[in-house]
């Protein structure tokens, strides 16, 4: 069977290689698509029988044109980038990677909060990270990094997730909350990964915001979709010493950094899963993950119903 990897953003070279080897050895064609367009994958998908993404879009009009289609696999974690209803409605199985892109994200959350609290290294003191608190919000893979890495610096750890128990956070040496406004209202640091869920888009805004004690900082390494970025900007407008750093570029960036300075810091793209070492691991996750379902239906890590 042929099994279309399509990528906007391209898989590093090994990652590649390792996909086209896992695909070979099931019996499998790889047919590979990068830096190309949508028009490009549709042209390309006609007679596959799976599809490899990573933040590319797949909708109908993807699916209206794969009659051979029958799994999706989304190379890391968040999965908004496809139409779970269509794709339920076209009898497909679409899968995510959980974890492989985890440790990634969760480093680069303290790669920006330190490059925020160390004034970007311009020569002014700064402050640390140890003895502070960090509240975390949503403990699934990533979260769990976050904890791991910020017991390292010392801080202070607690974290809100209704899936997780009490007793898996006290085992890993974190505080659990169990309410929302307590999250923000006793940390200075919050880290949030929440996906971008029809409950949880415009979620996080003014009023959680300016819950956080002096200084506070909100971190952003999940979807730009679940801040209200209107009410962001209000609440950075409201209280002068509010921070905010993203690894999702919002859509009003340039409006926040003109009147808010250094106070906000985005990445120019979402970098949470650009390593090489992420790169791979999700990518030989979708592959092994498109060969099982091809062979025997396996599918642990379906999103769809």
């Amino acid at each position: 069977m042929k099994i279309l990897v399509a990528t906007s953003k391209p898989f590093a070279p090994a990652a590649v290689e390792g996909i086209k080897k896992v695909l070979e050895d099931a019996g499998h064609e790889l047919v590979l698509v990068e830096k190309g367009t949508k028009d490009d994958m549709i042209a390309a998908i006609k007679d596959c029988a799976g599809l490899i993404v990573r933040s590319d879009i797949v909708d109908k009009q993807v699916m209206d044109a794969a009659p051979q289609l029958k799994v999706v696999v989304r190379a890391g974690a968040g999965y908004d980038n496809i139409d779970l209803a269509q794709a339920t409605q076209h009898g497909l199985c679409v899968m995510n990677t959980p974890g492989q892109n985890s440790n990634a994200v969760a480093e680069l959350v303290f790669g920006m909060l330190v490059t925020l609290i160390r004034n970007r290294y311009n020569g002014k003191s700064g402050t640390e990270l140890k003895d502070k608190t960090l509240g975390i919000h949503a403990y699934g893979q990533v979260g769990r990094n976050v904890a791991r890495i910020a017991k390292g610096f010392d801080m202070k750890v607690s974290a809100l997730d209704p899936w997780v128990s009490d007793e898996k956070m006290i085992a890993d040496g974190v505080t659990p909350v169990h309410d929302l406004k307590e999250l923000y209202r006793n940390n200075q640091y919050v880290s949030l990964h929440i996906p971008a869920t029809d409950e949880t888009r415009h979620s996080v805004g003014k009023e959680l915001f300016e819950l956080m004690p002096h200084d506070g900082v909100l971190v952003n390494a999940a979807r730009k979709e679940v801040i209200d970025e209107q009410s962001l900007d209000q609440a950075l407008a409201d209280r002068d010493d509010l921070r905010y750093v993203a690894d999702v570029k919002p859509d009003i960036a340039d409006q926040l950094v003109e009147k808010y300075g250094d106070r906000v810091f985005f990445t120019p793209k979402k970098m949470g899963a650009q390593t090489a070492e992420a790169n791979i691991n999700a990518g030989l996750a979708a592959a092994h993950q498109v060969v099982a379902f091809l062979k025997d239906g396996t599918n642990r890590f379906q999103v769809n119903k």
